[in-house]
C-alpha cells in the first residue's frame, strides 16, 4: 500500500485558509471531548465543567506543544521569529501538550475547586483518540515520518522532495510512522476507555498514570524508526521525555494504589458510614 498526502490545503474561500492539519485538531478534540464527558456523567461528574475544563487543556495543550517545539528548534526561529506563531503550518510536540494540557487543567480545577484527579482521569482516558485523530494532520503535512524503505515495502509514505531531510533526499518511500503512532494510539484508548475506566475509578489518579505510561511506551517503541526527531542533549527528544515520564508514571502509580489501599474510597450509596458524598468527592482529588 502506497500512501501520499493530496496536500496540506483543505481549500481557500478569498483569503481563508483552511489546512488539513487544523482540521484533524479539531475533530480530535471534539472527539474526545464528547466521549469524556460521556464517561463523566456516568461517573456524577458535572458536564458542563468538564467541558470547560477541556477546553482549558486544550489551550493550555496547543500552547504548551508550541514552545515546547520552538526551544527544540530555536536556532531555526531566530531566524525568522514569526514563524513561532505560524501553528497551523506544523509542529507541535506532543510531550509539551501535554505538560500545558495538564498544568491547564490543574489550574482551573483548582479554581472551580474541582477533583482533579477524577477529572484528569476522564481526560486522559479518551485523550489517545485524539491523538489517534491529530496524527493524520502529520500525513497531510509531510512530516512526522520514518526511514526510508524500498519501493517494494507492503506498507510506505510518499514523501515530497521539499519535505525530505537532506540525507534522505534521494529517497521517495519512508515508513508512515504516523500511522503506526495512529493505531496504536486507538489501541491505547480502546484499552483505557472500554477496558480500565471502570475497574479502576476508585484509584483517582491511577488511570491518568497508566495512559502516561501507555503512550510513553509507544513513542518508546515508535520513535527510533523516525528521521525528523526533534534532539536534545543529542539523542531524541522524544526518547529522553517519553523514559523521565514512564519512570515518573510508574512511581506515582505505586503511590497512588497505596494510598488507596490504606484510604479506601467510601461508597456513595453506603449505609454504614456517615460520610456525604461531598466528602467523598473532596478526598478523591488529593490522594
Amino acid at each position: 500500500m502506497n500512501l501520499e498526502s493530496p496536500g496540506a490545503i483543505l481549500f481557500k474561500i478569498g483569503p481563508v485558509t483552511v489546512r488539513w492539519y487544523g482540521l484533524m485538531f479539531v475533530i480530535g478534540f471534539f472527539s474526545a471531548a464528547a466521549l469524556a464527558m460521556r464517561l463523566g456523567k456516568k461517573w456524577e461528574m458535572d458536564t458542563e465543567e468538564m467541558l470547560n475544563t477541556a477546553f482549558w487543556g486544550f489551550g493550555g495543550g496547543v500552547l504548551g506543544a508550541r514552545i515546547y517545539y520552538v526551544l527544540l528548534e530555536y536556532k531555526r526561529f531566530l531566524q525568522d521569529p514569526i514563524q513561532a506563531f505560524m501553528i497551523w503550518t506544523g509542529g507541535l510536540s506532543i510531550h509539551g501538550g501535554l505538560l500545558g494540557g495538564i498544568l491547564a487543567g490543574y489550574i482551573y480545577c483548582k479554581v472551580r475547586k474541582l477533583p482533579f484527579l477524577r477529572t484528569a482521569d476522564l481526560m486522559l482516558a479518551s485523550l489517545p483518540l485524539a491523538q489517534a485523530i491529530g496524527r493524520w494532520g502529520n500525513f497531510f503535512n509531510s512530516e512526522a515520518f520514518g526511514r526510508p524503505v524500498n519501493s517494494d515495502f507492503p506498507l510506505k509514505l510518499y514523501i515530497p522532495p521539499e519535505s525530505r531531510p537532506l540525507e534522505f533526499h534521494e529517497q521517495q518511500y519512508f515508513h508512515p510512522t504516523f500511522l503506526y503512532e495512529s493505531i496504536y494510539d486507538l489501541l491505547l484508548f480502546s484499552v483505557l476507555y472500554f477496558g480500565l475506566a471502570e475497574r479502576v475509578k476508585n484509584y483517582p489518579g491511577l488511570l491518568s498514570c497508566i495512559y502516561l505510561a501507555g503512550y510513553s511506551i509507544g513513542r518508546l517503541i515508535i520513535e527510533p524508526m523516525r528521521s525528523d526527531s526533534l534532539l536534545a542533549f543529542g539523542i531524541p527528544a522524544a526518547i529522553l521525555t517519553s523514559s523521565i515520564m514512564l519512570g515518573i508514571s510508574f512511581i506515582l502509580a505505586t503511590a497512588v494504589v497505596l494510598y488507596r489501599k490504606a484510604h479506601p474510597l467510601v461508597p456513595k450509596d453506603s449505609t454504614s458510614s456517615n460520610t456525604s458524598s461531598d466528602e467523598t468527592t473532596s478526598s478523591e482529588g488529593h490522594p
